[in-house]
């Protein structure tokens, strides 16, 4: 099984070899945006106007940092990343124990909630087992059609 280093490892290699086959099946097309980006990049940090020792500190020091961060991103982003949704499922689903507690207190619920349909469902029968007529009970009949069930208009845990 491969891990998070082993697939960046591959994901680097897989950008390098895509680079190197432009490179090599495009090389003056390759060139000519090579050197358009060249000049894009000293034309926006001013390094047309610098010596050629303060470019090669200027570059340096950029290759370093940009190197820091790349290498930091291969090695511990995916680590992050999985830190991260690890968390995002607790917070979700919680915990083992918590689940445990949670079923309980589902089937305190369910039954809070059957009681308190099943009070209603009654009460609605002996109002509607009345006698339109005159308001007199009359003799009750099966349970209306839509007066069964478990309370299935209230939601469900």
């Amino acid at each position: 099984m491969l891990d998070s280093i082993s697939i960046s490892t591959i994901l680097l290699l897989g950008a390098a070899t895509a680079l190197l086959l432009t490179a090599m099946l495009y090389p003056s097309s390759f060139l000519r945006w090579l050197k358009r980006k060249r000049y894009q990049y000293e034309v926006t940090f001013s390094l047309y106007m610098l010596t050629p020792t303060e470019k090669f500190i200027f570059n340096s020091g950029l290759f370093l940092v940009l190197s820091l961060l790349i290498i930091a991103a291969c090695f511990y982003l995916p680590e992050h990343v999985s830190t991260i949704s690890n968390r995002l499922f607790y917070y979700w689903f919680g915990d083992e124990k918590d689940q445990a507690l949670q079923s309980s207190h589902k089937q305190s619920v369910q039954n809070m909630v059957s009681t308190t349909s099943n009070i209603i469902r009654e009460a609605a029968t002996q109002l509607l087992g009345m006698e339109k007529g005159n308001g007199q009970q009359g003799v009750r009949s099966a349970p209306l059609a839509g007066l069964n069930g478990n309370g299935r208009g209230i939601m469900e845990l």
